[in-house]
């Protein structure tokens, strides 16, 4: 049965991932069919990526609607990679969306035997603090493996953004919008990062953090 996109009750939300998700994917974010989005409906449920779908040429109508425990209402299966969104939304109940991207330079960064697994990125600029503030490491695990997602989970609740070892962001916002804004300035910061290496650049105090996550809470 076919499903008319001008009648489904997410009709803009639906085209909110979609143009978003092309937005990425069309300035190199993200490639092939890697990352995935998903925002979570009032009803409780979830609207998701599909699984092997390229963020660059989603269809609205496809997009994997699930329950409000997960499981599949309408759309195309969901992205295999669906338990790492549940375990933030668990751990996170403030937070409205969730990008996972495979962006290039954070990527690189969560390669570097020498970074601080607490805090993978130093706090380079004031948006930075106010969009991702401290990025976990969570070690490398393979892809599909339950065990990350429990990783995942216990950083979740402390943390709106995380770096996979080897594999890339998994990045919390208090809407869409948020997210993705919160998910280009942690690649943008990661570049700033791999560019400052061995340079000893000045970040920023602990008093300017503070004072930035006093001010401009995230969700």
């Amino acid at each position: 049965m076919s499903i008319h996109l001008h009648r489904h009750p997410q009709n803009s939300l639906r085209e909110q991932i979609s143009t978003l998700g092309k937005s990425l994917f069309d300035r190199g974010l993200t490639m092939g069919s890697s990352g995935n989005i998903s925002v979570r409906l009032d009803d409780g449920g979830w609207l998701m990526t599909p699984t092997n779908a390229c963020l660059g040429r989603l269809d609205p109508a496809r997009l994997s609607h699930l329950d409000n425990s997960g499981q599949l209402i309408s759309g195309d299966k969901p992205t295999k990679e669906q338990f790492l969104h549940m375990a933030m939304y668990e751990e996170r109940p403030q937070s409205g969306a969730i990008v996972h991207l495979h962006s290039t330079h954070s990527v690189a960064v969560s390669c570097l035997p020498e970074v601080d697994p607490c805090d993978c990125i130093p706090p380079l600029t004031a948006y930075y603090v106010m969009r991702v503030g401290k990025l976990p490491l969570v070690p490398y695990y393979i892809p599909g493996d339950p065990k990350l997602g429990d990783a995942v989970r216990g950083l979740a609740g402390k943390h709106s953004a995380v770096l996979l070892a080897n594999h890339g962001p998994v990045v919390a916002g208090k809407n869409l919008e948020a997210a993705v804004y919160a998910t280009e300035e942690l690649e943008e910061t990661a570049k700033l990062y791999l560019l400052l290496r061995g340079e000893n650049p000045r970040g920023l105090t602990q008093e300017q953090v503070a004072e930035l996550e006093a001010r401009f809470p995230r969700d």
